[in-house]
């Protein structure tokens, strides 16, 4: 997310997960977009980042304990939402619990669909949700 609201996702961290330590990294694009390139356009079109402005990765490893009753993966949901409410895009290296409709939605379906189309036209490799949800 952009770092201008991270101050805020940390307060929400704090609060409901409790999770400590919490690593903030800070990062920015490095190739510039192209100038031909049109609004909504991206370097990396899974992951949309903009020009000249300032990110902030979190990143944080552990165990929360679950109360009775809590959805499956209850926390890390909460997490989720809560980087899609503050207008953040989160990574895909950590185990991710996105009902496929929202994941396609937050990481370009369409565009995803093209590139693997593309690159693996038989189909013979599994796709992004698969592998980054479902662990496959």
């Amino acid at each position: 997310m952009g770092v201008e609201r991270g101050a805020e996702f940390l307060e929400f961290f704090h609060a409901e997960i409790g999770m400590t330590p919490v690593w903030m990294c800070p990062l920015r694009l490095r190739e510039p977009r192209p100038a031909e390139a049109g609004e909504g356009d991206h370097v990396w079109p899974l992951y949309p980042l903009d020009n000249d402005r300032l990110y902030v990765n979190f990143g944080f490893w552990g165990l929360v304990d679950m109360k009775p009753r809590q959805r499956r993966a209850h926390h890390n949901r909460l997490v989720e939402e809560e980087v899609a409410r503050l207008g953040g895009h989160k990574s895909l290296y950590s185990d991710s619990f996105y009902p496929e409709d929202e994941f396609w939605r937050l990481y370009d379906g369409p565009a995803y669909s093209r590139l693997k189309e593309s690159y693996d036209p038989g189909g013979r490799l599994l796709d992004l949700y698969a592998k980054c949800v479902r662990n496959r």
